[in-house]
């Protein structure tokens, strides 16, 4: 359960952001969830405040800018100490993304982006000079996002 309710303004708030935050504005956003932009503004706020939403950031074609080499890789780390791992596997160059795993043997998924496969090799060392074991390492050749088809207007209407 969130720890806040969210209704059918909220939902068209957030697929909206999803689908393009840099380009909508709250008067775009009012007349899909057919409300006034001062609410949508208010609404925004709240569900920043509440950590709701998080935060914008760029998508960035990381091929297109020099970086072609997109890497997963699939990490083990002690249990205890998995969490407090975080920060210190960001901090290292090239590293994108850190998600923890709960499931299964690796419990880190670390994404590293590089120009090649030399800008690959010390990340992967530097994990294993922190005590983590790099269990399997994948070339990503795509990575494509979409907004959360709950959130979408018409879809949550379907589900009630």
């Amino acid at each position: 359960m969130a720890d806040l309710e969210i209704d059918d303004t909220d939902r068209a708030i957030l697929y909206a952001l999803q689908e393009d935050a840099r380009n909508m504005s709250s008067g775009d956003i009012a007349e899909r969830a057919g409300t006034s932009g001062s609410t949508i503004r208010k609404r925004i706020r709240r569900l920043e405040s509440t950590g709701i939403i998080q935060g914008y950031n760029a998508l960035v074609d990381y091929a297109k800018s020099g970086y072609p080499l997109r890497m997963l890789l699939f990490c083990t780390a002690p249990i205890a100490e998995r969490g407090s791992l975080v920060s210190g596997i960001l901090d290292i160059d090239g590293v994108v993304s850190v998600q923890e795993l709960v499931t299964g043997e690796q419990n880190l998924l670390v994404t590293v982006v590089g120009e090649s496969d030399s800008d690959i090799t010390p990340v992967a060392q530097e994990l294993v000079d922190m005590g983590i074991t790099v269990a399997d390492e994948v070339l990503v050749r795509s990575h494509e996002t979409t907004p959360f088809g709950r959130f979408h207007p018409e879809q949550h209407a379907a589900d009630e």
